[in-house]
Parts: C-alpha cells; sequence; structure tokens
C-alpha cells in the first residue's frame, strides 16, 4: 500500500542560531569616527593649535630632508646646496598646503615633495653623470634647472586632468571595495620609510618607537590632565626626549669608531645644515637660473606627477575619514589634482628637486592626535615659510636624526593603512566576489612596486629597460607606485566582476551621494569654499 501525500512530506531545516547576537554585541557601519576631539571645521584653543601645527611642521620636515639628503650628494652639491634645497621644498610645501586647504581638497592635509620623484631626478642625474663641469657646484645647477624644466612641463598633466574633470570622472568608478586597497596601501606601500630607516640607528629608533607606543598609549591612561596632554603631544615629548638622547651619546663620543653610515645616521652633527645654512634667505623664482627643457627628461616626469594624482587621491580619502569629514566628491578631486598641478609648477619655477603631493604622515598624525582641524594645518604653514626663510633655526630641527622619523612612520603609516581596512564596513564583507578583488589588489599592490624597487639600481635604472629612457621612467614610475596598481587593478575587477549583480554587496548604494555636491547635505558643510569664493568659480569645480 502507497503511502498518503499527507504521510509524505519535506520538513523545512531550522534557521540556524545568530551566533553573533548570544556571543557580543555587532557594530553597525559609521560614516564618521566618534573618537575625535575636532573634526576638520572645529577648532582647538590658539595655544594648542599652534602647538600642533608645530607637530605638523616637524613630521613633515622628515620627509624633505630625507628627499634632500638622498638626492643632493648624488647631484654634485655641497651642504650649502643641501640646505638651499631644504629651504626650497619646505617654502613650496608651505605655500602648496596652503593653496590646498584653502582653496583645493579643503582637507587638513599637508602637501610637501613625494619620493615617487626620486626615480625620474636619478635619471636626469645619470643622464649627466658623464658630462663635463668645471665643477661639482656647476653640475648640481645644471641638474636642477633640468628638474625644474620638468617639472613646470610635467605639471601641466595634473592640471589638465583636474580642471577637465577627467580625474573625477575617475573618481566616480570608485567603490568602497577599490578604496580599501587603495588607502591601505597608501600607507603600507611606504613601509620601507618605516623600520629599515629605523634599523639604520636602532639604539636611537627602537627607543623612540616603544617610548612613542607607551607613552602615548599606556601612560595618558594614568591621569585625566595626562591623557589630553600625552595624547596630542607625545609625539613632540618623545623626539625631543630621543633627540636629546642621540645628543648626548654623539658628545660621549659613542660614535667615533664606527662606520661612515652609521655616524650619517646616528650623529646629531653630521647634517652640517646648521653651518651651511644662511641666516634669512627667501627661496625666489628661477634661484637656479634659467630653466632647462630636454623632452627625454619632460617624458619621464610626467609619469611621475601623474603617480601623484593617485597618491593623492588614497591619501585624501583617508583624510577625510581621520577629520570627520563625508568622502571627497568627485568634483573636489578636480580641483584639488588641478591645484596640485599648479602647485608642480610652482616648485618648477622656485627650483625643487621634486614634486608634491598630499603627506601621507601628516594625515597619520591626525589619526594619532585625533584632532582632524584645518586650521591646524594651516597654522602649520607658517613655520613652514618661517624656517625655510630663517634658515639657522630651519636648519637646528632639520638636524634630527632620520632613524627617530623612521620610528614614527611605522605608527603614522600603520595608522593610515588601518583606515582604509574600515572603510570594508560599507561592503559586503561575506561576499568572496568582495574578498577576491580586496585581497588581490592589496597584494599586487605591495608586490608589483616591491618588485620594481628591488630591482631598481642606484642610478635609476629600473626593470623597464627599452631604448627609450622617457618610456622607462614613465613605466618604472607607475609600477613603483602601490596606490597607483590598487586604482588600476581594483577598478579593473570590481567594474568587470559582476558589477551590477553585486552592486549592494560593493556598498555602491552607500558611496553614490557622496560623489554628488547634492547628493549628502554635509559636502557642502565640509567642502564649500571660503569668504563666498564659490560665487566667481564656475559651478562644475564647486
Amino acid at each position: 500500500m502507497g503511502e498518503s501525500a499527507a504521510t509524505h512530506h519535506h520538513t523545512l531545516p531550522a534557521a540556524p542560531p545568530n551566533l553573533a547576537m548570544s556571543r557580543g554585541p555587532t557594530w553597525t557601519p559609521a560614516e564618521q569616527l566618534q573618537q575625535l576631539h575636532y573634526c576638520i571645521h572645529s577648532n582647538p584653543s590658539w595655544p594648542e593649535a599652534v602647538l600642533l601645527a608645530f607637530q605638523h611642521y616637524i613630521v613633515v620636515l622628515g620627509t624633505i630632508v630625507l628627499i634632500a639628503t638622498t638626492l643632493v650628494p648624488r647631484m654634485g652639491g655641497s651642504p650649502e646646496d643641501k640646505a638651499r634645497v631644504i629651504q626650497t621644498l619646505l617654502f613650496t610645501a608651505g605655500l602648496n598646503t596652503l593653496l590646498q586647504t584653502a582653496l583645493g581638497s579643503r582637507l587638513p592635509t599637508v602637501m610637501r615633495s613625494s619620493f615617487i620623484f626620486i626615480i625620474p631626478v636619478l635619471s636626469i642625474i645619470k643622464d649627466f653623470s658623464d658630462q663635463t663641469f668645471a665643477n661639482e657646484h656647476e653640475r648640481f645647477t645644471h641638474t636642477v634647472r633640468t628638474i625644474q624644466g620638468s617639472l613646470i612641463v610635467a605639471s601641466f598633466i595634473n592640471i589638465i586632468l583636474g580642471f577637465s574633470r577627467a580625474w573625477g570622472h575617475l573618481t566616480r568608478l570608485f567603490s568602497p571595495v577599490v578604496i580599501v586597497p587603495l588607502v591601505c596601501v597608501t600607507g603600507l606601500g611606504l613601509f620601507m620609510r618605516g623600520f629599515p630607516m629605523l634599523a639604520n640607528c636602532v639604539e636611537i629608533g627602537l627607543p623612540m618607537l616603544i617610548l612613542l607606543v607607551v607613552g602615548q598609549q599606556y601612560l595618558r591612561r594614568i591621569h585625566h590632565r595626562v591623557d589630553i596632554v600625552v595624547e596630542r603631544f607625545g609625539l613632540l615629548i618623545c623626539i625631543a626626549l630621543i633627540w636629546a638622547f642621540a645628543a648626548i651619546l654623539t658628545v660621549a663620543g659613542a660614535y667615533n669608531h664606527v662606520r661612515e653610515v652609521t655616524k650619517q645616521s646616528c650623529r646629531t652633527d653630521r647634517s652640517y645644515l646648521i653651518s651651511s645654512a644662511s641666516w634669512i634667505r627667501a627661496p625666489y623664482p628661477f634661484q637656479w637660473g634659467t630653466p632647462i627643457f630636454r623632452a627625454s627628461h619632460v617624458f619621464g616626469m610626467m609619469g611621475a606627477t601623474l603617480v601623484t594624482a593617485a597618491e593623492s587621491t588614497g591619501t585624501y580619502f583617508a583624510a577625510a575619514r581621520l577629520s570627520g569629514a563625508t568622502p571627497p566628491p568627485a568634483y573636489i578631486f578636480n580641483r584639488s589634482i588641478g591645484l596640485q598641478g599648479l602647485g608642480l609648477l610652482i616648485e618648477g619655477i622656485f627650483g625643487s628637486i621634486a614634486g608634491n603631493s598630499a603627506s601621507v604622515e601628516n594625515v597619520g598624525l591626525l589619526g594619532l592626535t585625533h584632532i582632524g582641524s584645518r586650521r591646524v594645518v594651516q597654522i602649520s604653514t607658517a613655520f613652514m615659510i618661517f624656517f625655510s626663510i630663517f634658515g639657522k633655526f630651519g636648519a637646528f630641527f632639520a638636524s634630527i636624526p632620520l632613524p627617530i622619523f623612521g620610528a614614527i612612520y611605522c605608527v603614522l603609516f600603520g595608522i593610515v593603512a588601518a583606515t582604509g581596512i574600515s572603510f570594508m564596513q560599507f561592503t559586503n564583507n561575506n561576499s568572496m566576489r568582495n574578498l577576491y578583488i580586496i585581497g588581490l589588489s592589496l597584494f599586487l599592490s605591495i608586490s608589483i612596486p616591491q618588485y620594481f624597487v628591488t630591482n631598481t639600481s642606484q642610478d635609476g635604472r629600473g626593470p623597464v629597460q627599452t631604448a627609450g629612457g622617457w618610456f622607462n621612467d614613465i613605466l618604472n614610475s607607475i609600477f613603483s607606485s602601490a596606490p597607483t596598481i590598487a586604482i588600476i587593478i581594483g577598478t579593473l575587477l570590481d567594474q568587470t566582476l559582476d558589477a551590477k549583480p553585486s552592486i549592494n554587496d560593493r556598498g555602491v548604494s552607500w558611496w553614490k551621494p557622496f560623489q554628488h555636491k547634492k547628493g549628502d547635505v554635509r559636502n557642502d558643510e565640509f567642502y564649500s569654499l571660503p569668504l563666498r569664493i564659490n560665487e566667481y568659480i564656475p559651478t562644475r569645480f564647486h
């Protein structure tokens, strides 16, 4: 006898229990960080703001000194030339930072020289290595004038990308799936400036790292007053203590019988900047002479200027999150990248040896101090310009040993990288598609530049070696940049792998309103231009 329909049925499996609710709380996505003491448009008291601004100046000074220390000796420059170069880089950094915070991105970002320009500059140095000059100073000035000409022409790449709105159209293709690896590698991609630089003088760098972590994160919990002081100014306190310790070791003769490389890294009197810098000297246009224009060098520099747009884009996303602002809309990227190109033009006119991009380390400082005030960064430009003119005073702080900065960068770059991870909350973290794209973009964005960097010789010859030197410089610059690789791979995969069916998993519904001026009411609050300037600028740029 067959079974009846009533007795033949299937029991549906019970829904699995929500283990997350039984084991602890879950966290809903938060568009703005809640632990900030001051966000982008709120300001601490003037005394605090000045001290915090000086802290930003010290942090950016380390990068500028490192670039000058790397390039000036190879160009044939003397300690006096190095001091003048640092003054020029500081001066243009102050001008460009003021330009960006007032009229560009409006985010609290410092604009300083970028490491990516080392590749085309080394190529220029190599081209002049076989030529005969009357003396090394003449070779130095000839090299600087060639860099000037290349920067002036190459600056129009970013000017066109920004003011033609091309870069903004590119950023509209981004989703949080792309932003995660982009911002992560904006910090992680600079790992060679962290512990490897610290390790050049372990007895100074390692105590600095330990003191910064212990003092800034643990000692501040002793008392409420101590908490505020150490959290906001702990970096300055640690620098002062370890710098004094390094000076004691230098005077005591601890480095009298060590290798020359160790002396350069550890001693506080090996930079010769204080004795070489002039008391008062203002950088001025074409101070090295008439710019020299060579097509091969100009094309090589164009690759680096393109890369700075990608680097700054990742930094702006991190800065917006760490300052309590909404993600920058597309029109802000048009404005900021266009003005960054104008900043490159200014640097070319004043005779800088490298172009600018947004400072990753100073954005990390926003997270370290929990203060994202725009005014603080704007005040820091006064320190940059002041110390660029009064050279002896600026040289005093520029003599801080670089391993101290290496320890600082370990913390600050790490904060920026972690900020990138925080964007994952706006995507479906259980989507294998998202995990695949983020994982592959993140890994290749670190692995490919590492291959290019480790296979680049001291004279700038990278893995790409064709008959066209300018073509080599362009490709070697692009593939040595982690943020650029992240944008290329992340955007390509995100737009071609089930883009429409996964629109919600990608976080596009959350992301899209921020891409238009009227999409979110807070956009105008954070990014509007000051003093009713909006009325005089075409609407497509604000």
